[in-house]
């Protein structure tokens, strides 16, 4: 059934909330993240994409931008995108509607409903450290800097390799 799966999601992180991991697990509070939601799965079908792997790269995308905005909230942290990648019971989240004329909201938008604790991180997406000074210029109301961000690929790390992030 439905409650049984595991579902895979994208969740936007800072780096500071990285370093402060003890371990492949982390503790999820109420939060929100992304997924390869049916709403997705449906928007992209519409463009014709209906390969998992490309749906799961748009919704990691998607967190890669509320990560930036995460970055934009707290200054104080390292000022790159991250990303982390876990598995949670489908039951533990629920999507996210978007109101009518609320075109904010992404179609693999949903809300994590927390906590949840010892969830096992399955890999995470960090910025190469060049990208800094690309944050840096969004920041400063820079557009051709959102350009020039929407253009690099995060790096991908494996849960061991966590500690070890170039910053």
């Amino acid at each position: 059934g439905w409650h049984t799966r595991a579902m895979r999601l994208y969740v936007p992180v800072t780096l500071a909330e990285i370093d402060a991991l003890t371990g492949p697990t982390m503790t999820l509070e109420s939060r929100g993240a992304h997924a390869a939601t049916p709403a997705l799965v449906a928007e992209l079908a519409a463009e014709g994409v209906d390969d998992l792997e490309e749906v799961e790269y748009v919704a990691q995308l998607a967190a890669a931008d509320d990560s930036l905005v995460l970055v934009a909230a707290d200054p104080a942290v390292p000022w790159l995108r991250a990303v982390v990648s876990v598995d949670v019971p489908d039951s533990a989240v629920r999507p996210v509607e978007a109101r009518a004329g609320d075109d904010d909201v992404a179609a693999s938008a949903v809300m994590v409903e927390g906590p949840l604790t010892g969830v096992r991180i399955v890999c995470a997406h960090v910025d190469e450290p060049e990208a800094a000074s690309d944050i840096q210029a969004v920041m400063g109301g820079d557009d051709e800097a959102i350009e020039r961000l929407a253009d690099r690929d995060l790096l991908w790390y494996d849960a061991t390799e966590i500690s070890s992030i170039p910053r």
